[in-house]
C-alpha cells in the first residue's frame, strides 16, 4: 500500500508544529515563573504590614482601581488600599497623598472616586492631589519621579500589586516602599491574582526586553498641601 506523500509531509508538518507549540508554552511558563520569584525576592526588604514599622515619608501613592466591579458589588481591593492609607496618614507615617489611577473614559475615574472616599474617612482634600494618568502601574511609578519629581515615597497596594511597584521603581533609582493593604482571598480576587503572573512578565521585558515608556508626562506638577 503506497503512502500519499502529501498526507505524510502533513503529518510531518503537525509532528512539528506540536513540538515547536509545547517548547513555546514551556518556555512562556518559566519566563512568569522567573519573573515572579525573581520580583518577590528582590522587593521582599521593602514591603510592610506593620504600620508601625513603615519609615516615615512625606508622601505615598495609592494605586487605582474601581470602587465598584461590573457586577455592582464593592471593590474590596479599592477598600482595603483606602483604609491602609487612612492607616498610614493617621499614625503620622506620610503628609501627602498621591491617588494615581485611570480616567481615560468618561464616567470612569479612579482617581475621583479614591480622592473623595479619603476625604469622607477625615483627611483633608488639599492633601490629596490626583494623577489622572496612571493608565497602568508603571506609568504610576514613573510619573511620580518625572512629572511630580518625588523619588522617595511609599505605594500603597495589596503586597502583590506593591512588590512590582517596588520593582519598577527601584530598577528606575527610586527609593520607593510599599505598605501592604488587606488582600482580597478566595473567588473574589481570584483574576486579578492570576492577572499579575503575567503583569510581573510584562514588567520584567519593559524593563530589560523591549524598554516602555510611559503613555502621557505633560508638564511637571506641584503636590497639593494645606
Amino acid at each position: 500500500m503506497k503512502i500519499n506523500p502529501l498526507k505524510k509531509l502533513k503529518a510531518l508538518y503537525k509532528v512539528r508544529w506540536f513540538r515547536w507549540s509545547v517548547w513555546i508554552a514551556g518556555f512562556l511558563i518559566m519566563f512568569v515563573l522567573i519573573s515572579t520569584i525573581w520580583i518577590n525576592a528582590y522587593t521582599r526588604k521593602f514591603l510592610y504590614d506593620d504600620v508601625k514599622r513603615v519609615p516615615t515619608t512625606n508622601v505615598a501613592m495609592v494605586l487605582g482601581t474601581s470602587k465598584i466591579l461590573p457586577d455592582g458589588r464593592r471593590n474590596l481591593f479599592f477598600e482595603y488600599r483606602i483604609r491602609a492609607t487612612v492607616e498610614l496618614y493617621n499614625a503620622g507615617k506620610i503628609n501627602l497623598i498621591v491617588v494615581s489611577g485611570d480616567n481615560s473614559r468618561e464616567n470612569y475615574d479612579e482617581p475621583g472616586m479614591m480622592k473623595e472616599e479619603l476625604v469622607k474617612r477625615g483627611i483633608p482634600a488639599c492633601k490629596i492631589t490626583c494623577d489622572f494618568a496612571g493608565f497602568r502601574t508603571f506609568d504610576s511609578v514613573l510619573r511620580m519621579k518625572k512629572v511630580f519629581k518625588q523619588n522617595k515615597f511609599i505605594v500603597v497596594s495589596q503586597k502583590f500589586h506593591n512588590q512590582r511597584a517596588v520593582f519598577i521603581g527601584r530598577k528606575h533609582g527610586m527609593e520607593i516602599i510599599g505598605f501592604n493593604a488587606k488582600d482580597v482571598k478566595g473567588s473574589n480576587g481570584l483574576k486579578t491574582h492570576i492577572r499579575e503572573y503575567f503583569a510581573r512578565a510584562k514588567a520584567v521585558i519593559d524593563l530589560y526586553i523591549w524598554p516602555a515608556k510611559v503613555k502621557f508626562l505633560g508638564k511637571a506638577e506641584v503636590l497639593s498641601d494645606c
